[in-house]
């Protein structure tokens, strides 16, 4: 990258970016691998990417710049052939008129940079940016074309709306002239496209000081998606709520909106949120794809006998089946694909939900609205009276609801619903906790499901380790200390996270006549599970291990999802000696 006879650590210590320590530990430690001075640099944290390419632009006499989206226009990349721009090193990042603008690792190449022109026909503006960087993105513009003109086109009904902006904000900008700009416009068209094709869940506008920061949420885990400039920050929430037709004007109350758009074929509802803050309104957009219910309970990790055991709790008539988890566990999906084998022809199936996520065919759906008073129980009372087959309550959140749900399970209906408990024998307790008599849970429980997500290994990078002794404890292996479990490394395809994609793990808890015998007499959590630990009951725990012994995931991540107050109480007994026969709970892990 540098002109003849230059040397790149004398051009960084010259301009008082390292010191002669510095280039002397990272020369040293450059020996030891095949990597070049300047990637050894940042990996050592003595400077980083960006700094290393101003560096080096400044003596080239060009910018550097660090590729993130948001600066790559894919129109602009469709520009050059794919095995051209990587034999080239090459990314073309946006057109203005006729001058491109492209990513070069040796933009002082004229050969390279007339060879762009003449395959491109524009005249050519070159900046410099690491060959690894440059490689990075070519992999991600090229690997799945990213159509941003078909999205363009689903949003063309939310046409954009000039409101009067307060001039008092506390950013100079032109917020009028910005929204109605193509950067701001392209800008928030590619996050969410980018979320949609990464499959992430939501995507966080967050406002910080001197900036913005956009991260979206895959298989859990929030990753960064982009860094736009300073004082972009009111222009890009203002064009996300003119497409969700929220009030731009309102920066001082939370909003809620939604938008319909289809990319790439795929049907998306964004559920859009926004919350002021000290330093400016934050939006999180939830992305909610119709694709994903169309799989099978098998395809969601629900197989063999739990699977046996919760289709034998839908086929009854009438009765109530939970699904327990924490936010984020999956719970409505679930409950959703099982309506999809339910909601058969000569069946009136009602749900009533806060919010409606995913609309569903033939079936009819009940939005809950505080504001005008129609609340859970007074939707329910109104829905027995609509000669109903199946009724799905979206979460059961206090007495009320509870007692209804109950009573309606009791008189012929099959009740659906979500609940927030860590583990299916929670769940009996958090009810009769709620004032629902003992004697009708009995009578009117079908079976209780209580799930976790689990991230699945990446199979690109997936590689054999030894887990930890103190992992080997929490698990009840540690009799099997050589035993060898997969895990991901990391690599381009998945983020350098080691994962792709995630699977249910299911407890699944049907009641027997012990069991309602035992709800009747109020029985607690932990009688409730040394009865069913005598049963071929699996919990939560010994399931997961299974997938990680199956080779689906890490051991260290199963015990992370699947960590409960009861595991932690069992890991303390055993560190303290506790005799296994003192433990009954250490059943939960079976061989």
């Amino acid at each position: 990258m540098l002109k003849r006879g230059q040397k790149l650590g004398s051009v960084l210590i010259e301009q008082g970016l390292i010191t002669e320590q510095d280039l002397e530990r990272a020369l040293q430690a450059q020996k030891t691998g095949n990597r070049r001075l300047g990637e050894t640099l940042i990996e050592l944290g003595i400077v980083t990417s960006d700094t290393l390419v101003n560096a080096v632009g400044r003596q080239l006499g060009v910018r550097g710049c660090t590729i993130r989206h948001g600066l790559v226009d894919p129109k602009a990349v469709a520009l050059l052939d794919a095995d051209e721009a990587r034999r080239l090193k090459v990314l073309p990042l946006f057109k203005v008129e006729d001058r491109l603008t492209a990513a070069m690792a040796e933009p002082q190449s004229l050969p390279t940079i007339d060879r762009l022109a003449k395959l491109t026909g524009c005249k050519i503006n070159p900046v410099l940016a690491l060959a690894s960087n440059i490689a990075e993105f070519q992999e991600k513009y090229r690997g799945t074309q990213v159509n941003v003109q078909s999205f363009l086109t689903t949003l063309t009904e939310s046409k954009v709306e000039v409101v009067e902006s307060d001039t008092s904000a506390d950013e100079s900008s032109d917020i009028n002239r910005l929204v109605e700009g193509s950067p701001i416009v392209n800008l928030v068209n590619l996050a969410i496209m980018t979320a949609i094709r990464d499959n992430a869940s939501d995507i966080h506008v967050e406002p910080e000081r001197g900036g913005t920061r956009i991260r979206y949420r895959v298989d859990g885990v929030l990753q960064e998606l982009m860094s736009p400039p300073h004082g972009m920050h009111s222009a890009i929430v203002s064009r996300i709520k003119v497409i969700a037709r929220m009030d731009i004007a309102e920066r001082r109350l939370p909003q809620e909106g939604r938008v319909h758009v289809v990319a790439e074929t795929r049907n998306i509802d964004l559920r859009i949120s926004t919350i002021p803050t000290i330093l400016g309104e934050k939006v999180v957009l939830r992305i909610l794809d119709r694709s994903r219910l169309d799989v099978s309970l098998e395809q969601l990790g629900l197989e063999g006998e739990p699977l046996d055991r919760f289709m034998s709790m839908l086929r009854k008539p009438h009765g109530l089946v939970l699904v327990t988890g924490p936010t984020g566990s999956g719970k409505t999906t679930t409950l959703y694909c099982a309506l999809e084998q339910l909601s058969e022809y000569g069946r009136n199936v009602v749900t009533v939900e806060d919010p409606v996520e995913y609309q569903l065919d033939g079936v009819n759906q009940i939005q809950i609205s505080d504001a005008i008073g129609l609340s859970f129980p007074r939707a329910l009372r109104s829905i027995l009276r609509q000669d109903p087959d199946i009724i799905l309550v979206g979460e059961i959140r206090d007495r009320e609801t509870a007692q209804i749900a109950v009573q309606a399970a009791l008189t012929g209906h099959l009740v659906l619903s979500t609940l927030h408990t860590n583990t299916s024998p929670g769940a009996v307790a958090r009810l009769l906790d709620m004032g629902v008599e003992p004697y009708l849970l009995a009578s009117a429980l079908n079976g209780v499901i209580a799930q976790r997500l689990v991230r699945k290994n990446c199979p690109h990078c997936i590689a054999s380790y030894y887990p930890s002794a103190e992992a080997l404890l929490d698990a009840g292996r540690q009799a099997d200390a050589r035993r060898v479990y997969q895990r991901g490394e990391g690599c381009s395809k998945c983020h350098d996270t080691g994962f792709a994609g995630r699977v249910g793990v299911y407890e699944v808890m049907p009641l027997d006549d012990v069991l309602r015998q035992q709800i009747h007499n109020r029985a607690g959590e932990d009688d409730i599970r040394r009865h069913l630990l005598t049963t071929s009951w699996r919990p939560l725990r010994d399931e997961g291990v299974r997938l990680a012994d199956r080779g689906l995931s890490p051991l260290e991540e199963v015990l992370r999802v699947t960590h409960t107050e009861t595991q932690s109480r069992v890991r303390a007994e055993a560190a303290a000696g506790t005799p296994a026969a003192a433990r009954p709970e250490r059943q939960e892990v079976a061989t």
